[in-house]
């Protein structure tokens, strides 16, 4: 598991490492990280010895870590040229040794470069870039190296333009190649539109650990924590021991949704599935061993239940609604379950000792809400958590696992793939054959999520893939994953 931090707590951190560090000691771990990083990509692409280096240099910290970084690859024999955004505030110190090893300054930029370092804005900016940085950041694209290739891009920190707290893109902002951070990841780099700014992160130990206190603002799983939680069934597991998972999705109206949800459930470590719905006749006859009857009451016994996907918004699917919040089981609400909790009527129902999991995209949760999640969707989707006591899981590029106490996680591998109807259906299903096992609902929304986004990246490695696609692709993604 990886933690990112906002920068707040960075702050607080840095401070109380530099008392116990000589002057500048701090600058000069991240300067020689960074250096070390851009020589290894000079290195790739034909040598440190000559290459071109463009250093993009604004004030603060930021703007010293570029230039440290850049005086270390002169004095290996790059050509190193700065160019000094806000001259009057820059880096003296930093400036020096530059010039001391060889390097320049420059006004405008050159024609071409092999790599860029990106020290505009450091980690304590707000709001977007100046007109004049911004104008810098969108040339950065017709920059050719040695062999005309695209120049790399090394952001410092976090790519400037981007926010840093919550991973929103407000405007122009840098596309980095590689993103060199400093002593602990921050949300932009794992959060909305910024982590894709990122490109790989690349994390430098400056010893900032053990000054980091508190919980972190953001949690992204790996493969090793999904592995080490899923459920797997032991030598005297039956198929009721290992979890039975209850289905009401799906309607006359839209039988693929329970088709969908039911092959993400029977993807899943659930022993059984049993479906309840109008499109029991197609269920049965796609999925053999699925148990069907026509209504929630009449389904038997289950450990959890899955709600909402395509059941439409009648008086037939209130009352099964109603059915499902009205046990003790861990419930998961998805797509039209959480248009029927728009207006209060259920709110009662909501009021339940049991694990709720709510799995709204962007259109849902502005209508549960009442407002769209905006620019800070992991502060949204945790006040969302916190309103309904529920586990929220939304969807989204960078789905956002929030739980009612403020706990955040990120998913890493989400897929463009998986902006597909019924998706989200495989994803519930999936997610509740989890539930049913028995894991914790924000481990079991937080495994959902990650081994549904390998799935949508499986599935469209030869092209667009369908929502069929996806949950076809669960079953050797999860070999691989636990294997």
């Amino acid at each position: 598991m990886r933690q990112a931090w906002r920068v707040g707590e960075v702050r607080a951190a840095e401070k109380n490492l530099m008392a116990t560090l000589p002057e500048g000691a701090l600058m000069q771990r991240a300067a020689a990280g960074l250096a070390r990083r851009c020589a290894l990509l000079l290195e790739d692409a034909g040598g440190v010895y000559g290459a071109r280096v463009l250093l993009l240099v604004g004030s603060g910290d930021n703007g010293g870590d570029t230039l440290y970084a850049g005086a270390a690859l002169a004095r290996r024999g790059a050509q190193v040229r700065a160019l000094l955004l806000t001259p009057e505030r820059v880096h003296l110190a930093g400036l020096t040794a530059l010039r001391q090893a060889g390097g320049f300054t420059t006004r405008d930029l050159p024609p071409r470069a092999d790599l860029v370092l990106d020290g505009i804005v450091g980690i304590g900016a707000s709001g977007g870039l100046r007109p004049e940085a911004a104008a810098i950041v969108r040339e950065l694209a017709a920059l050719r190296g040695r062999a005309g290739e695209r120049a790399v891009v090394v952001a410092v920190d976090v790519p400037s333009g981007v926010t840093v707290d919550t991973g929103d893109v407000p405007g122009d902002a840098v596309t980095a190649d590689v993103t060199v951070t400093f002593g602990c990841l921050k949300p932009a780099h794992v959060l909305g539109p910024a982590a894709v700014r990122c490109g790989h992160v690349d994390l430098v130990d400056i010893g900032l650990g053990s000054a980091l206190t508190g919980d972190p603002a953001v949690r992204v799983p790996d493969a090793a924590d999904i592995a080490a939680w899923w459920p797997r069934p032991g030598a005297t597991s039956d198929k009721y021991t290992r979890g039975v998972v209850g289905l009401a999705t799906g309607s006359a109206s839209y039988p693929g949704a329970a088709l969908l949800s039911t092959a993400g459930a029977l993807a899943g470590p659930s022993g059984m599935v049993r479906y309840a719905g109008s499109a029991h006749r197609e269920v049965v006859r796609a999925h053999p061993s699925v148990v069907v009857a026509n209504r929630v009451a009449d389904a038997g016994r289950v450990q959890a239940w899955v709600c909402g996907s395509g059941l439409g918004s009648g008086a037939e699917a209130r009352t099964e609604l109603r059915s499902v919040l009205a046990t003790a089981l861990p419930v998961l609400l998805d797509a039209d379950a959480i248009n029927l909790l728009v207006g209060g009527e259920h709110a009662d129902d909501l009021r339940r000792d049991a694990p709720l999991v709510l799995t709204p995209h962007d259109g849902e949760f502005k209508r549960l809400a009442g407002e769209a999640p905006g620019s800070d969707r992991a502060a949204a989707a945790a006040r969302l958590a916190a309103w309904t006591n529920a586990v929220v899981l939304l969807k989204g590029d960078r789905t956002i696992v929030a739980t009612p106490s403020g706990e955040i996680w990120a998913n890493p591998t989400g897929s463009p793939a998986l902006a597909t109807a019924g998706s989200g259906d495989v994803l519930a299903g999936l997610l509740g054959s989890l539930l049913a096992a028995g894991l914790p609902a924000v481990r079991a929304a937080v495994a959902a999520a990650y081994v549904h986004g390998l799935a949508g990246r499986r599935a469209a490695v030869d092209g667009p893939a369908t929502a069929s696609d996806v949950a076809a692709a669960l079953r050797p993604v999860l070999a691989d994953l636990l294997n």
